[in-house]
């Protein structure tokens, strides 16, 4: 068993050599990448991401990566290839081959397969002159200088290398087809990270109950609407528009300072002015509001009218933070 110092330098050492592998990467950005780039983003087909081994492996986070930002892509395993998973590429299909080597036995039967049907084969590889760099149509290098691993064997400064140029493969098409965050969204409509793009403000509303009070209406009545409301709040409408809102905070501090408090009508006692989001704008941004002005409540509107509420212990329950 090794010291908690030797353990920490070797830990260091992997992220150093790991780092370094991937830096050296920008110098392989060349003309093969950005024909690449341009092939698979006027291709009318999908994206058939391929390898053996560990290199399948970060094939399957590409195709992953490609498919959540608008590239449509498939995963085909090298092995599965050859027993007949190879009608899983179509016509207009262009296929990426991963391998750090490019001469694994796999790798020269799988690849003539590959280009059987015309299909333009990407090779992103780690040997410019192995067997696949030389039948393929471009050549992305990864190649790695050494394995993080002491003996130079267990693939990790490469595999690490494969990820990172799959990223920037899947950038580069994100920006090329002007990618945005509502695109994103549609995609990933589950979790918080959905809910973040899509969830909207009047969504959030909707759930909530609706705590209203006239300007003229009683301090007893607005008491009972708030607290029977639960959100903590209540807007003050003057007939439709909105005039102030009352929060917990207001009656307490009436209380504080009145000590006959029959005679005062909501009017006298709300904020005017009180902030607002439209129903349509993301929840995030109700978030924002909240924070910058240091409030829990925030009336929603619809075409200027009031919709509902949105508590910040909502968004809280909602993921977004």
């Amino acid at each position: 068993m090794k010291t908690k110092l030797q353990i920490e330098e070797i830990a260091k050492a992997t992220l150093e050599l790991e780092a370094l592998s991937v830096s050296a990467l920008i110098n392989f950005i060349d003309s093969d990448f950005t024909s690449a780039v341009s092939a698979i983003f006027h291709s009318t087909g999908r994206v058939v991401v391929t390898g053996v081994g560990k290199s399948a492996i970060i094939a399957q986070k590409i195709t992953a990566t490609f498919n959540s930002t608008g590239t449509p892509s498939v995963f085909l395993h090298a092995a599965d290839a050859v027993h007949g998973d190879l009608g899983i590429i179509q016509k207009n299909d262009i296929i990426i081959c991963i391998s750090k080597s490019g001469n694994t036995p796999e790798i020269k039967v799988l690849t003539p397969l590959l280009k059987s049907a015309g299909n333009k084969l990407i090779a992103m590889v780690g040997n410019r002159e192995s067997y696949l760099a030389k039948h393929a149509d471009y050549i992305i290098n990864c190649s790695v200088e050494k394995e993080a691993c002491p003996h130079n064997l267990a693939p990790t400064s490469s595999t690490t290398a494969q990820l990172a140029m799959g990223d920037a493969l899947a950038v580069c098409l994100l920006e090329c087809r002007d990618f945005k965050s509502e695109d994103f969204a549609r995609f990933h409509p589950g979790g918080s990270l959905g809910k973040r793009l899509y969830l909207k403000a009047g969504d959030i509303a909707a759930q909530n109950q609706k705590p209203r009070v006239q300007a003229a209406e009683t301090i007893r009545n607005v008491i009972i609407e708030i607290s029977s409301k639960r959100i903590g709040a209540a807007v003050v409408l003057d007939d439709d528009n909105i005039a102030g809102i009352i929060t917990d905070g207001d009656i307490r501090r009436m209380m504080e300072k009145h000590e006959h408090i029959n005679h005062l009508k909501a009017s006298d006692i709300m904020s005017k002015h009180p902030k607002t989001i439209d129903a349509a704008e993301l929840a995030t941004a109700a978030l924002e509001i909240m924070q910058q002005h240091n409030i829990s409540q925030l009336i929603v509107t619809k075409s200027g009218s009031f919709e509902g509420f949105i508590h910040l212990h909502d968004l809280l329950k909602e993921g977004i933070k």
